[in-house]
C-alpha cells in the first residue's frame, strides 16, 4: 500500500497509523502539555528531566513532540542522541558531533574540558542551556550516565551547563534508586510518567489522527469504540490493529472501515471439533 493508494481511495494525506507522521500530526498526550511548560523553564536552568512508561504508551512520540516544542525557542541548541548503548569513548564522540566539538575520545579529560567550554560559551551568549534528548535511555550504561551528570555540573553543583531529557521504560526509575545512580536520580527536576490510556482517550486519539490525515469518516463510530475497547489501553497495539485494517480495506477497495472487517481480521477462528474415531 502506498500514499498514492490512500489518496486515491480515501483522500488521506498519509497513513495515520504508521510511526513516520508529520510533526504537526503528533497527538499530545493529556499530561504532556504541563510537562512541556516545565521543560521550557528548565531550558533556562538546566538539569535533568525524565519521561517513563510501559512499551507502546507513546514515550518516543511525546519526546518527538517536546523536541518540536523546544526547537521553537530562539537560540536553543538541541542534540538528539541516536546510539544510547555506546561505551564511553563513542558516547563522548557522539556528544562532540551533536554540539560541534572536535573530540579525541581516547583523551577523555580533554573531551570533558572541550564539551564544558562549548556549553559554557552557549550559556553565556544565549542565557539558555544546550538541550540533550536521549530516547531509549534505559540502554545507557551507568558509567555513561555518571559521566553525563559530572559533565553538566559546574561550580560545586550550583550550576548546570546542559539540560538533558531522558526517555525510557520502567527500568529507568528502578536504576535511579541504586547506589551508583542515586546521585543522578536525585537531580531529576521534572518527571512525566505515561500511564495506560482509557478507551475514551484512545477514541479521542483516533478521531484526531483521522482528522489530521484528512478523512475523519474513514472509520465508523462503532469501529472506533471497538478498537479503543480492545487495544489493551496501548497506543502501539491500537495503531497496529488500525494499520492492519487499513491495509486490508485498501486491498479490497472498501469504501470505509467498519466492525465487520474488525471481526473478520481479529476474531479467533473456531476450531472444528475432532471426530471420535470409534463413532
Amino acid at each position: 500500500m502506498t500514499d498514492v493508494n490512500l489518496r486515491a481511495l480515501y483522500g488521506l494525506k498519509y497513513n495515520p497509523f504508521l510511526p513516520n507522521l508529520p510533526a504537526d500530526a503528533l497527538w499530545v498526550l493529556p499530561e504532556a502539555e504541563r510537562f512541556a511548560q516545565r521543560v521550557q523553564t528548565l531550558a533556562l536552568q538546566g538539569g535533568f528531566a525524565l519521561i517513563t512508561g510501559d512499551p507502546g504508551q507513546g514515550k518516543s512520540k511525546t519526546l518527538q513532540w517536546i523536541a518540536q516544542h523546544i526547537s521553537r525557542i530562539p537560540d536553543v541548541s538541541v542534540g538528539v542522541m541516536e546510539r544510547p548503548q555506546s561505551k564511553p569513548a563513542d558516547f563522548y564522540r557522539e556528544l562532540g558531533e551533536l554540539f560541534g566539538v572536535s573530540l579525541t575520545p581516547l583523551n577523555r579529560y580533554g573531551s570533558f574540558k572541550a564539551l564544558r567550554a562549548r556549553w559554557k560559551a552557549h550559556c553565556q551568549s544565549t542565557l539558555l542551556r544546550p538541550v540533550l534528548l536521549i530516547d531509549e535511555a534505559q540502554e545507557v550504561s551507568s558509567l555513561c550516565l555518571t559521566e553525563l551528570r559530572l559533565l553538566q555540573s559546574a561550580s560545586f553543583d550550583s550550576e548546570s551547563l546542559l539540560f538533558t531529557i531522558l526517555c525510557g521504560d520502567g527500568r529507568l526509575p528502578d536504576r535511579f534508586r541504586t547506589p551508583e545512580l542515586l546521585p543522578l536520580g536525585s537531580r531529576i527536576r521534572a518527571r512525566l510518567q505515561l500511564m495506560p490510556l482509557t478507551p475514551e482517550q484512545l477514541q479521542n486519539y483516533l478521531a484526531f489522527a483521522l482528522e489530521q490525515a484528512g478523512y475523519l469518516q474513514l472509520m465508523t463510530p462503532e469501529l472506533i469504540q471497538t478498537l479503543a475497547a480492545h487495544s489493551l489501553n496501548n497506543l502501539r497495539v491500537l495503531n497496529h490493529m488500525a494499520a492492519e485494517m487499513l491495509d486490508a480495506a485498501t486491498e479490497r477497495n472498501l469504501p470505509r472501515l467498519d466492525e465487520s472487517l474488525y471481526f473478520e481480521l481479529f476474531s479467533p477462528t473456531p476450531s472444528k471439533p475432532r471426530r471420535n474415531k470409534g463413532a
